[in-house]
């Protein structure tokens, strides 16, 4: 009996076969694991370049979309102020004591009144931007019929406070000349008061719909009447600063007619064309729910330049210290008129995109607006900082005049940079419906701090208008960087909830 079984040949070769066959299988196996990763490998790759890709054109199409309503609104809103300018610049030319008593006037008129206009409209920017990106035509009409009527009742208390503006000034410390000479020029601006009642909201209804056109047309045929008249009255007719006035209610009233014209016979705006009717009358209350909040926003802001101006009222010499702070602030509010149009049309965009439900859109479209706001306040700051020298020169022919606005222009363009930052901002707080939050933080900034400390640089310091402005810029810093903070920690998707509840809201 053997203790062993011996294999056959043919048993090995089985074997054989067998092991061969593994080998082949695992080898391939392996070969099929190794090809199936590097495949993975390229899809997760190709994935990620299409995720990227995808993400750029969408930054891509949202820069198009911005910059076609935001750079003709640019335009629009820089033709718009330069009437103002343009008469200052003017009248400057006549002697101090006109262009003194013009700021004084422009700055009162603008606290008073024509910021409020600007404030107030920015409900427009929500209820309707929100309601036409939820394709509801007829409320867009509506809600700007309520506009009109709202802002021509405002109007009524603020031309009567216009016709005791003398006395006013002179029971806040003013200049006795300089208040009868800016009282005498702020009569001649009640009728351009009632005038841009109409104009602002007529301006929203047409931005919201995206119809930049023939607001820039408009504007441009504004603005050259208004230099042609001014001229004519000013120093033709020798009217004097007058007939600044004179000019600027003609062409104001001008822009309001073509504006009209133009939304009652053009098919672009029939869908959104309605008659005027009750719901516009019911829909005031809404419309005030969302303009009182947004013009707190802007008049606090707006008031607080306003106040420095009068407060160079009080120094030694005050015909010197208000003409040179005023050439400053028309300067600033000059550039800010870009800004602005930039915000004008991030609100636009955010407004349309939450009141279509599309949370991430409005996100790209602030994301977009932000570069641009940075890339425009670093080439505007430094343009006029290599400018400082000649600025002056355009408003005023007297030395020391041109020579202060130089000694002040540095802190003008620290003041421009926060200014483009803020202006955006709020422009994503009018598309939102967050007006009341951007009121709060300007109510601290500018009054809690901005102020006092602009009072006691000019006064206990000594820094004069120097220590005004930085006064203004440390508001306008704490200003624009909690703006920055809210605007992180938004959540869109909350944003684009309450965008339907608004829009869905009975009057």
């Amino acid at each position: 009996m053997k203790g062993t079984t011996d294999v056959t040949p043919d048993t090995k070769k089985l074997f054989v076969g067998i092991y061969s066959s593994i080998e082949i299988i695992t080898a391939a196996a392996y070969s099929c694991r190794a090809e199936s990763m590097e495949e993975q490998l390229l899809e997760s790759e190709e994935n990620r370049k299409w995720i990227i890709t995808t993400e750029w054109e969408t930054y891509c199409q949202e820069l198009k979309k911005l910059s076609y309503i935001a750079a003709p609104m640019v335009a629009v809103s820089v033709l718009q102020y330069l009437l103002q300018v343009v008469s200052m610049m003017m009248v400057g030319h006549l002697d101090q004591i006109s262009l003194s008593s013009v700021s004084v006037a422009t700055s009162i008129t603008n606290v008073t009144g024509f910021s409020l206009l600007s404030g107030l409209v920015g409900g427009l920017e929500t209820l309707s931007g929100q309601a036409y990106g939820a394709n509801q035509w007829q409320k867009v009409g509506t809600y700007t019929h309520s506009a009109v009527i709202s802002l021509l009742i405002v109007c009524i208390p603020i031309s009567v406070v216009w016709l005791f503006m003398d006395k006013l000034l002179i029971l806040m410390g003013q200049d006795p000349v300089i208040s009868v000479e800016a009282y005498k020029f702020s009569l001649w601006l009640i009728p351009a008061l009632f005038g841009s009642a109409i104009l602002r909201p007529l301006l929203r209804y047409l931005l919201i719909q995206s119809l930049i056109f023939p607001m820039l047309v408009s504007a441009f045929l504004a603005l050259c009447l208004h230099i042609s008249l001014s001229w004519l009255f000013i120093f033709h007719l020798g009217i004097g600063k007058s007939g600044a006035g004179i000019a600027f209610s003609f062409s104001i009233w001008t822009f309001v007619a073509s504006l009209v014209v133009y939304i009652s016979r053009s098919s672009s705006c029939e869908r959104t064309r309605t008659p005027l009717n009750r719901d516009a009358f019911l829909a005031i209350g809404q419309f005030f729910r969302y303009a009182t909040p947004s013009a707190l926003m802007v008049c606090l802001k707006w008031w607080s330049l306003e106040v420095l101006t009068l407060l160079s009222g009080l120094l030694p010499n005050p015909k010197l210290e208000t003409s040179v702070l005023s050439i400053c602030l028309t300067i600033s509010a000059l550039h800010f008129a870009l800004p602005y149009g930039l915000g004008t049309g991030v609100s636009t965009r955010v407004s349309n995109e939450l009141g279509s439900g599309n949370p991430q859109k409005a996100l790209v479209a602030v994301r977009v607006a932000m570069f641009l706001a940075v890339s425009e306040t670093v080439l505007a700051s430094i343009v006029i900082f290599l400018c400082r020298g000649v600025l002056g020169k355009a408003y005023s022919n007297d030395e020391q005049v041109v020579d202060y606005v130089a000694r002040i222009t540095p802190f003008l363009c620290l003041t421009v940079i926060t200014d483009s930052f803020q202006a955006v901002i709020c422009g994503v707080a009018r598309g939102s419906g967050w007006q009341i939050i951007g009121a709060y933080v300007n109510l601290g900034a500018f009054y809690l701090v901005g102020i006092p400390v602009a009072a006691v640089m000019c006064f206990l310091v000594n820094l004069k208008s120097k220590g005004l402005w930085i006064g203004l810029l440390a508001g306008s810093t704490i200003q624009a960087t909690s703006l920055s903070l809210i605007l992180v920690f938004t959540d869109w998707q909350k944003q684009a909830i309450n965008a339907k509840k608004r829009i869905s809201e009975r009057r």
